[in-house]
């Protein structure tokens, strides 16, 4: 793990970092696709799976977009369309699993090793990777690359794998998202679809800013009509882009936080004194506007 005073002196190394402290932690997706599939497919527990890319990418020390002494390390995020469930929202590009679609894409170009995998088979065996572990592993990739090429034209090509984090399962939509951190290439450019209102970029640093930091109160209206309407509460990070407000919260702050956790050691601070700011969920937040 690394600190945060050692960023800036680390920044060519932090893939490698990552991708070693991602290693370190065994993923749990076996164990939850296995949970999700049970005897008669994807009838367990009503969850359906979702592979999605947390990506990171590094902006060139002499860039346009990077200032004199600014961390160069960016999430490269979406910002949901209204014309989508969950419209509003920060998050990463992906989406809903297509087995048969994915498995021939896992099989044609990552299984292959056409689109490599970020360890050698000797490396796994050190880990206890089994091949079952790398086969879903290869699925979800193979899954969130396909849904990020349609919805931000990210070609295959333009991302290196770095490794996994553990599921993370949302309640109101029946989901189960299988995030993986990968690597941009500098000079890709994004062209996203109807799917995505903005493409955003939060800056690493800001997660080791206390003042970014805020809570989100959540309220629901009477057209949803889930057992408890709120309001509820949660973590949430303020980021502003050019001249708006942007709240990351929900699924992708949590991921983007163990990330923090596994490589950097970072935690939540005390939220008691940040910054309130509230939304009203309608209809719409569920199916999108149609």
């Amino acid at each position: 793990m690394i600190r945060n005073r050692e960023i800036t002196a680390s920044n060519d190394n932090l893939p490698l970092l990552a991708r070693s402290a991602l290693a370190r932690n065994q993923n749990d997706f076996l164990s939850k696709w296995r949970e999700i599939k049970g005897e008669e497919g994807f009838r367990h527990g009503g969850q359906s799976p979702a592979g999605v890319l947390l990506l990171l990418h590094r902006r060139p020390h002499d860039g346009p977009d990077c200032q004199k002494g600014q961390n160069p390390w960016v999430w490269q995020l979406i910002k949901r369309s209204s014309q989508t469930a969950q419209g509003g929202d920060i998050g990463c590009p992906g989406g809903m699993l297509q087995r048969l679609v994915d498995w021939g894409f896992s099989l044609l170009f990552i299984r292959s090793g056409i689109l490599p995998m970020p360890f050698s088979p000797r490396e796994d065996a050190s880990m206890g990777a089994s091949r079952q572990e790398r086969r879903v592993l290869s699925l979800f990739f193979a899954n969130a690359l396909r849904e990020s090429w349609e919805e931000l034209r990210l070609h295959p090509f333009r991302v290196s794998l770095l490794g996994a984090l553990p599921t993370h399962s949302l309640n109101l939509f029946r989901r189960t998202i299988f995030p993986l951190v990968a690597l941009t290439d500098t000079q890709w450019t994004p062209r996203p679809n109807h799917e995505v209102e903005r493409f955003i970029e939060i800056p690493l640093e800001s997660f080791f800013t206390p003042s970014s930091y805020g809570r989100y109160l959540i309220q629901a209206s009477e057209q949803v009509t889930p057992a408890d309407p709120g309001p509820w509460e949660f973590p949430c990070l303020i980021h502003e882009q050019d001249g708006r407000e942007e709240i990351l919260w929900g699924a992708t702050f949590y991921i983007i936080m163990n990330f923090m956790k596994m490589v950097f050691d970072h935690r939540l601070p005390d939220l008691n004194d940040k910054r309130i700011r509230r939304r009203m969920l309608h209809a719409e937040y569920l199916t999108g506007r149609r």
